[in-house]
């Protein structure tokens, strides 16, 4: 495995991880879907979602994660303007 292969499966498994702990943050109440915090763990964990995906060919994968990226994009954009 080259270094770079090395570096997307550490991308992707990283973007796993925060997408989950958002979910149980979420789920246990110490998040909300309001959060600026969640919607970043969700934006970053798509990022790697969609590199992993894309290096992969897997790309049903890594356009859901687009598409989960620009959610989560709206939800800080209209989080930033009730500030």
């Amino acid at each position: 495995m080259t270094a770079l292969e090395l570096a997307i499966e550490v991308v992707g498994w990283a973007g796993a991880v925060l997408i989950l702990l958002a979910y149980l943050l979420l789920s246990m109440g110490k998040l909300t879907g309001q959060s600026a915090i969640y919607q970043w763990m969700n934006v970053v964990g798509a990022a790697g979602f969609t590199i992993n995906g894309w290096w992969h060919g897997a790309l049903p994968s890594a356009a859901l994660n687009v598409i989960w990226m620009l959610i989560g994009g709206v939800a800080l954009w209209r989080i930033a303007q009730r500030k």
